[in-house]
């Protein structure tokens, strides 16, 4: 396994699914984490619990909030004067205010997935970049979906569709504005994956039986691997990737 020994790293949605999966990935290489949640500090002290408390810091955020977001750097940054790398993986999925429903509704869902979706996570990509530009240089890994590729199956989940390709199209900006400056910036899009909220997917498109048989291996995707991903890409050893976007559902999909 390679090493992240020394390097300091921002974790959103750390208390579950992907997320909690990846942080222990990155503790594993030797990394100090900062653990992000919006609502679930229980499940963020159970990934943590056997961990050396001086290996990481845990921060709440509520991403509804931009208040909440721009805290959760300075703090991040605080505790170690330094970020080297920010994982972008806080996401909510509302299965609602789809095009058949009323208005009211619908401008609700796409107001809430538009601003924890894309516009946190967005002014958490802004200040990394300054800061990297101070640093040297920096990596950024944004967790999107294969919705962000090929859209949604369910009318009833257009807002999370659109939420996941323009955070896929704001890291892709930084990637290619910033490259010369050894700002890397990477995107993975996970097919179905083994979480709470792909169980609730699944009870969009007919139920858990039915996603699976669709899917080419006839299984989901354990988060485990994604973590693994993640955890080899914030190494930054392949640099030459940077705004590239890997898909990781088990060819279900592809391009």
């Amino acid at each position: 396994m390679q090493s992240l020994k020394g390097r300091t790293v921002l974790l959103t949605g750390a208390s579950k699914g992907i997320g909690a999966a990846t942080a222990k990935t990155l503790l594993d290489m030797g990394a100090y984490l900062i653990a992000h949640y919006g609502t679930d500090r229980a499940g963020v002290e159970a990934v943590l619990k056997d961990v050396d408390p001086d290996r990481y810091r845990i921060l709440q955020a509520d991403f509804s909030k931009l208040a909440d977001v721009r805290r959760l750097w300075d703090e991040a940054v605080a505790w170690r004067d330094r970020v080297d790398v920010l994982v972008n993986n806080a996401a909510i999925f509302l299965n609602a205010g789809g095009i058949e429903e009323d208005e009211a509704e619908w401008d609700e869902v796409w107001d809430r997935t538009l601003l924890v979706n894309v516009r946190a996570p967005s002014d958490l990509m802004r200040r990394a970049v300054h800061h990297y530009k101070a640093m040297g240089g920096g990596i950024i890994v944004t967790v999107v979906s294969w919705n962000a590729q090929r859209g949604s199956s369910s009318p009833k989940t257009i807002a999370y569709a659109a939420s996941k390709g323009a955070l896929k199209a704001a890291t892709q900006t930084i990637a290619r504005t910033y490259a010369d400056q050894n700002i890397l910036a990477y995107i993975i899009a996970p097919g179905v994956v083994k979480t709470r909220m792909s169980e609730e997917s699944a009870a969009v498109l007919g139920g858990v039986d039915k996603l699976t048989a669709s899917l080419a291996m006839g299984e989901w995707v354990p988060p485990e691997e994604i973590g693994s991903l993640i955890g080899f890409l914030a190494t930054g050893t392949c640099r030459h990737m940077t705004g590239g976007t890997i898909d990781f559902n088990g060819a279900s999909y592809v391009r």
